[in-house]
């Protein structure tokens, strides 16, 4: 047996090394070539079923048992004695009964160029998810017209939600030229009035190709009936399309999907690259943990490699332990994608019971999932007319642009730059099936769009009621007249020290006081700002409205925040009330609070870890003429709290015994 294998192997070698050069080339330009991914969309009866048969079937990409069949349906069930190069998709027996595409059917074929992956979608506006379905992970898009009809108010819908898909690239076929005398005039009128049309929807990659799918013109071979046509034809244009640009290589989006543990030496991450680049070597950041380390090794099932980027599946291992779980991200620590829990999407409905605003969802988003609320219908979007419509529950089919709020923050990137990490799926949690498709709208992150607070927006018909207990016979109640110390100061001044020490010396001299410390504002009211200037400025706002509201009730309020920019605390002070605001200024200088640190923030802002931090990335507005100004250098908390009360003990009239 052992000689016979030797003996077998030798004969083998032999074979192999006398396989021409031309195969191994051969074979090399197989395993190179590029994936396009096809959708073909337009209205009833187009002929987007017959076209992708006729590809079919002029590429030789039938095989023979195929092609009888196809022979044997055609003379059953067909629309002619000749063969029914739809009936290749329309596979289920309503669309042969009723000679239309229901759902999705997907058909691969290559050719020495290119590989394909091409999508048959319904045109029915009844089909609308379906149809978004097919076309959602799409390069490029055929959309039929029927050259004897012209635009339709189904080439709009689809081309819009072609658009809204973010498919980069529309080939306007114009079909049935055969039935039209192949007019020059025809296709004329209908790429004039097409471009009109999508300039409204910004599609700029636009292809226009007279075509007959029925009788194969223009489709594979260029047509001898057109001699007017000098462009490609639709096989020639599908070949050479460039799609290189279309995966983002440059953002780094790798979501954990699998932590693999095999034994105690070996910790990888597991997960497919959304986009980018990843290299041995790399410096990657965490989310949402923040830590950063580097890339240690890549493994794919092909073996190990020096690098990887999208969409390749891959584990990854780094060189120091980080607590990774699945729905973590990896990325570049200077490129980051947004962090929200507070997003806008546009929604495509699929569920037949309509989207209930009131009752929660599950937003499944990369490989993270988070539960979610709708906190708001903006408007919904008429298909055909591409016309906004009222706020409403969206119903099956609809679409509409809508505000939603998860329990955790997920990793967003717009979906026109990135449609792994701009898209998202909506879950019924008690039946767990999809109800609907979701695609993060581009458009600038909420942290930068809110109105600058003297022009904030204000909710209409409303005014401010009072009690039939006013502020001041609450502050007669509690014997003291309510203020608001407002300590502004860098992190690690001793704002939060401060404030505590007042509150405890307040309390026991029976003055009623609260810290409305900026944490724990943030953990709760303000959980959904980030750090960004136009949310630190939200988050003054409320703070100094509850702070109102807490002075109101007759309550000495502390308000330790840092509150970096002068226009949010005179903000502030005019919500509170001049007479009512006291502003302290804990003028720490930078290199003594850093030397504190005490929760290691600074190191991280050093580190490029925190983005906006006072102090390091972001500027501090001092104020000009504050209430008192506490420099805490070589001091005690105790000493800097005499000091305050020293100069506040006045305001909170009348005294009592034991205020000292």
């Amino acid at each position: 047996m052992a000689r016979w294998r030797r003996r077998s192997g030798r004969v083998i070698s032999k074979i192999v090394a006398s396989v021409p050069l031309a195969i191994h080339e051969f074979l090399a330009q197989n395993a190179a070539k590029d994936l396009l991914r096809v959708s073909t969309v337009g209205s009833v009866d187009d002929g987007k079923s017959t076209l992708i048969g006729r590809l079919l079937h002029d590429t030789k990409a039938i095989y023979e048992d195929h092609l009888h069949t196809l022979k044997a349906d055609s003379a059953r069930v067909g629309t002619g004695p000749e063969l029914d190069f739809a009936l290749l998709t329309d596979g289920l027996k309503a669309e042969r009964e009723q000679k239309i595409t229901i759902d999705v059917a997907y058909r691969y074929f290559a050719t020495p160029k290119r590989n394909f992956i091409i999508a048959d979608t319904p045109g029915h506006e009844q089909y609308t998810r379906n149809m978004a379905t097919g076309a959602s992970t799409a390069n490029l898009a055929i959309i039929l017209i029927d050259a004897r009809h012209g635009i339709l108010t189904q080439t709009k819908r689809h081309s819009f939600i072609a658009s809204l898909l973010g498919i980069p690239r529309l080939l306007i076929a114009v079909n049935k030229m055969d039935l039209v005398g192949h007019a020059e005039e025809v296709f004329d009128q209908i790429v004039t009035e097409y471009r009109d049309f999508a300039a409204r929807l910004g599609i700029a990659d636009l292809k226009f190709i007279p075509i007959s799918a029925l009788m194969g013109d223009n489709v594979v071979e260029r047509s001898q009936n057109m001699p007017w046509y000098h462009g490609e034809s639709v096989l020639e244009y599908l070949e050479d399309v460039y799609i290189g640009s279309d995966r983002n290589l440059i953002d780094l989006r790798l979501p954990v999907q699998y932590v693999v543990r095999p034994n105690l030496d070996f910790r990888g991450f597991a997960g497919q690259i959304a986009s980018g680049v990843v290299k041995v070597g790399d410096e990657v950041l965490v989310m949402p943990s923040l830590k950063t380390s580097r890339v240690r090794s890549i493994f794919s099932f092909a073996g190990e490699h020096d690098e990887a980027f999208a969409p390749m599946s891959v584990t990854v291992t780094l060189e120091d332990e980080i607590d990774i779980s699945r729905g973590d991200m990896l990325v570049h620590s200077r490129n980051l994608p947004r962090v929200q829990a507070d997003f806008e999407a546009m929604v495509v409905w699929m569920a037949e019971e309509p989207m209930q605003p009131d009752r929660p969802y599950l937003v499944k988003h990369t490989t993270r999932t988070a539960k979610a609320a709708v906190q708001k219908i903006e408007y919904r979007v008429d298909v055909n007319t591409l016309r906004r419509m009222p706020p409403a529950p969206l119903a099956v089919n609809e679409i509409g642009r809508v505000v939603f709020q998860t329990t955790r923050n997920l990793f967003l990137d717009p979906y026109a730059r990135n449609r792994c990490t701009g898209s998202f799926i909506i879950i019924d949690p008690s039946s767990n099936n999809t109800v609907g498709a979701g695609m993060v709208i581009d458009r600038v992150p909420a942290s930068q769009l809110r109105a600058p607070t003297a022009t904030a927006p204000r909710s209409a018909n409303i005014s401010r009621e009072e009690g039939r207990v006013s502020a001041d016979d609450r502050e007669k109640l509690l014997g003291q007249r309510a203020i608001t110390i407002w300590l502004t100061g860098l992190s690690g001044s001793g704002k939060s020290s401060i404030a505590k020490e007042l509150e405890r010396r307040l309390y026991e001299a029976g003055r009623h006081a609260y810290v409305l410390d900026g944490d724990n504002l943030r953990l709760g009211l303000n959980r959904d700002l980030s750090f960004s200037k136009a949310e630190r400025t939200e988050n003054i706002r409320r703070a100094a409205e509850v702070a109102r509201l807490f002075n109101d009730a007759g309550t000495i309020v502390l308000v330790p925040v840092i509150s970096p920019f002068k226009d949010d605390r005179e903000h502030a002070r005019r919500i509170i009330g001049e007479e009512r605001f006291c502003d302290v200024h804990v003028s720490t200088p930078l290199e003594v609070c850093e030397a504190r640190d005490a929760k290691g923030l600074y190191r991280k802002a050093r580190a490029g870890e925190i983005e906006e931090f006072t102090g390091i990335s972001s500027p501090y507005e001092p104020p000009e003429r504050p209430f008192l100004c506490l420099n805490t250098m070589g001091r005690t908390v105790d000493d800097c709290v005499e000091e305050l009360l020293a100069r506040v003990r006045a305001l909170i009239m009348p005294p009592r015994p034991g205020l000292t």
